[in-house]
């Protein structure tokens, strides 16, 4: 059984609600999902599948709409070892990059680290073209060059022509990298580990949202850094 859903609510519902897979399951059927939630709940949710004989995993994903489609989604697996090694050939289909990284609840937190990481950049990007396009700079011939360079990533490449196009449909929709970073924090609290940048780009983010922008892509917070330097000028 694999589910993706969008957040920790429905998970729970999903799999242990009235109707859900918790109900009709028979012992030693293997839930694997996909989501991207809260790591403690997911524990919870073990739990309690587990009292009925049902095994859990967790595989979030990264990659987005294309990786998903092109079947080149790296995926974070948590839970029993043997259990994910039994259902990897399914994951293959579906990953080019399909890693154990722990007992269940790892992958959850491997795919939060990784959103942490994700929006940083996402955040560098912004401001490097807002920066440019400020400074009166070719901005094809300055992703051209910094894409080259030691600035280079998967999401510059991906999200520079998008920036440059003024493209802000989504590859992965603001509303959800809010969800997702709100899980971060959560969990950070709960470590009492501080992410001043995660917070900052969470706030940033939000400023989409009440303009009502929330289902753009993530690359759409150039605008927000442009909107600030206009308020300077």
């Amino acid at each position: 059984m694999i589910t993706c859903v969008t957040d920790t609510p429905d998970v729970q519902q999903v799999l242990l609600g009235r109707r859900g897979v918790i109900e009709g399951a028979r012992p030693g059927l293997i839930c694997i999902d996909m989501s991207t939630i809260s790591p403690s709940a997911t524990k919870e949710i073990g739990k309690t599948l587990a009292a009925k004989g049902i095994k859990l995993i967790d595989a979030p994903v990264s990659g987005g709409q294309i990786g998903a489609i092109e079947g080149k989604l790296s995926i974070m697996m948590g839970g029993d070892k043997k259990d994910v090694e039994r259902v990897r050939p399914i994951m293959e289909v579906m990953g080019r990059a399909v890693t154990y990284c722990g007992p269940l609840g790892s992958g959850q937190v491997t795919k939060l680290v990784n959103q942490v990481m994700v929006i940083h950049t996402i955040m560098s990007i912004a401001e490097g073209f807002a920066f440019a396009e400020k400074a009166g700079l070719d901005l094809e011939t300055t992703l051209k060059v910094t894409s080259a360079g030691a600035a280079g990533s998967h999401s510059l490449k991906a999200l520079g022509p998008k920036i440059i196009a003024g493209d802000f449909a989504p590859a992965f929709m603001v509303d959800l990298q809010q969800k997702d970073l709100r899980l971060v924090l959560e969990y950070a609290d709960q470590l009492k580990q501080p992410l001043p940048g995660v917070a900052l780009a969470k706030e940033l983010l939000a400023v989409l949202q009440a303009q009502g922008r929330g289902r753009d892509g993530t690359q759409a917070l150039v605008d927000v850094i442009r909107q600030l330097g206009q308020k300077r000028s």
